[in-house]
């Protein structure tokens, strides 16, 4: 069995080992040359007989020639743990398999997020296979907010549930899951959220890899990899106790591009075994599938094997696009309905919901950049901005956006009268979670709290000016140190004619990328941009070409009105930096640049 493409000898392909002299890059960024060790490279190379420059992006990422073959092939027999290395794995288990084998209903209370809505179809697709009796409940994002609530769960105690699990939530919704237990209803958490205390005294198991005593060293997992490990670890309670004797065991393999798609779009570390996780989930997508999944990749255009790209970018959007501005139940029943028509007509709808939030996100964005503009908040090290009626199910991408634009971290809060709901993103080495907490102890917020790369909060518009000053003056420092810092990582750099379909494939066997495992970045030496051309909203379509005459096919997303359109379309000689995809609607052997970055020539 072939595990990548063998040695191809193609000069194109071979990495030369130097960054050249070059100016400011448009990013500001430092190019770097990400640390390989060339004999442990050469010996990934001669050992599976690799191209070159897959042995050093193996090495790069700290492969060696004895792990090479499992890394390229990685399988659920050499990485799945035992599931009941969770903490209260066990509890869990019992309490859920015997309301399966006595009949009871069991009751699912999943988030509105892609990560809590395919967790919430793993359990409700397992528990249909088997026969148990089972109800789902997603909260609506304007009108309930996030987190369980003793109201949801006395609905579905009301509707027979006995026990309930919350996926996606519940570590810390300690009064909501007492209540419950004074209620007489049992309450099983799967969760990966991080706890700062106990986990809720009322929950007869809390299944978190994240919460202060679980020392599983799973904590890579969402929500939707918690569910699987919770299903796996259920079947095989199930068969111990004899429950599929004379029966048909269901295939979980089935439910690992749900699995994927959680990983992938809760921006996982792509290591270990979320790695293995989200590589067995795209086989799975790539042959039957989940059929929602597939339908609404065929509405999203996909084309090509499905790549981690796909589940971010296509799938994830849209499967979004329900909790954001519909209701989450729209993508659930996708995932779960076993009628086609159904089907169709729900992957159609999530589609034109995705249109519809990108038209409230544009909106939402201009009358941002509108407000930065006017009161030059652009001069501060946090930007937070405010306005009325700005839609809480878009201000996180918002947000995202313009850190993106403003390199800081940005806070968008939409104003509801005198409140507000603000939903903010940082940049490497800014813990803004924790300057949110923070503030919230200090009493400028009524609510808040997230990690150190996203938060929410909830804030009375009267505080909203001393917010922002304590903000700034608490990580000013922390923002100078980490733009000092920036750099980009380079895996290598090579010829034009690299940029090619069979080399994107060649890089892709070191996949599936994400956080933990970049996707390799390569750089192209003085090239000249020609044949430009704006497409869509802000986006820079081009030909690159060579010293030589060689022509590479481009594109620079949002490259409209930033520094590096004003490089790509100089005439002059540069360095260009990016990823390298295969270019599908070209088809053949056709690739194409996706540039992150570019620099003058020195």
């Amino acid at each position: 069995m072939n595990i990548a493409p063998k040695f191809t000898g193609n000069n194109a392909y071979t990495p030369l080992l130097a960054l050249p002299s070059m100016g400011v890059a448009a990013s500001g960024r430092t190019w770097r040359l990400r640390d390989a060790d060339a004999r442990a490279a050469m010996a990934i190379a001669q050992s599976l007989d690799l191209d070159p420059v897959l042995a050093r992006i193996l090495s790069a990422r700290g492969v060696t020639a004895e792990t090479a073959a499992q890394y390229l092939n990685p399988s659920l027999r050499d990485e799945m743990p035992d599931p009941f290395v969770l903490k209260d794995m066990d509890r869990a288990t019992e309490r859920l398999a015997s309301a399966v084998t006595s009949g009871e209903t069991i009751g699912v209370f999943g988030d509105y997020d892609v990560d809590g809505t395919t967790a919430s179809s793993i359990l409700k697709l397992y528990f249909d296979w088997i026969g148990a009796p089972s109800l789902v409940y997603l909260p609506d994002r304007i009108t309930e907010g996030y987190g369980p609530s003793a109201s949801a769960f006395k609905a579905l105690q009301n509707e027979g549930a006995g026990v309930i699990v919350t996926v996606d939530c519940g570590a810390s919704a300690h009064e909501p899951i007492e209540q419950a237990a004074r209620d007489g209803v049992d309450i099983v958490v799967f969760d990966h959220h991080l706890m700062n205390g106990p986990p809720p005294e009322g929950a007869r198991a809390v299944v978190n890899p994240n919460r202060p005593d679980d020392i599983s060293g799973l904590g890579n997992l969402s929500a939707a990899g918690v569910a699987f490990m919770g299903v796996v670890a259920l079947n095989r309670a199930l068969r111990d106790q004899g429950f599929f004797d004379g029966k048909t065991e269901p295939n979980l393999t089935k439910l690992l591009d749900l699995t994927a798609l959680g990983l992938v779009c809760d921006v996982m570390p792509i290591t270990g075994l979320t790695r293995t996780l989200v590589a067995q989930g795209l086989k799975v997508l790539g042959g039957e599938g989940n059929p929602g999944l597939k339908a609404l990749g065929d509405r999203a255009g996909m084309k090509g094997p499905p790549s981690a790209y796909h589940l971010g970018f296509l799938l994830g959007p849209r499967i979004n696009a329900a909790g954001r501005i519909g209701h989450a139940r729209l993508a659930f029943e996708l995932m779960t309905t076993d009628d086609r028509e159904r089907r169709i007509e729900l992957a159609e709808r999530l589609h034109v919901l995705n249109a519809e939030r990108q038209e409230i996100e544009a909106d939402v964005q201009e009358a941002a950049l509108r407000d930065i503009e006017i009161n030059q908040r652009h001069a501060d090290d946090v930007i937070v901005t405010a306005g009325e009626g700005w839609h809480p199910g878009v201000i996180g991408i918002v947000a995202g956006r313009l850190k993106e634009m403003f390199d800081r971290p940005v806070i968008v809060i939409g104003l509801d009268g005198d409140e507000g709901k603000g939903s903010g993103r940082s940049i490497t080495g800014v813990d803004l979670g924790a300057a949110i907490g923070d503030a919230k102890d200090e009493g400028l917020l009524a609510a808040g709290g997230g990690h150190a790369m996203a938060a929410g909060l909830t804030i009375e518009r009267a505080k909203i000016g001393a917010f922002r000053r304590a903000l700034n003056v608490r990580l000013r420092n922390d923002i100078v140190k980490a733009r000092e810092n920036r750099t980009l990582d380079i895996d290598a750099v090579v010829a034009p004619g690299a940029v090619t379909k069979t080399f994107a494939n060649l890089v892709a066997t070191a996949g599936p990328y994400g956080p933990g495992n970049p996707e390799p970045s390569f750089v192209l030496l003085n090239m000249r941009g020609a044949y430009q051309k704006t497409v869509g909203k802000g986006h820079l379509s081009l030909t690159l070409k060579s010293e030589t005459g060689e022509s590479v096919r481009a594109i620079a997303f949002r490259a409209g009105g930033e520094p590096i359109e004003e490089i790509l379309k100089s005439g002059q000689r540069f360095h260009v930096a990016g990823k390298v995809r295969a270019d599908d609607w070209r088809g053949g052997d056709a690739g194409q640049l996706q540039i992150s970055d570019a620099a003058f020539a020195g």
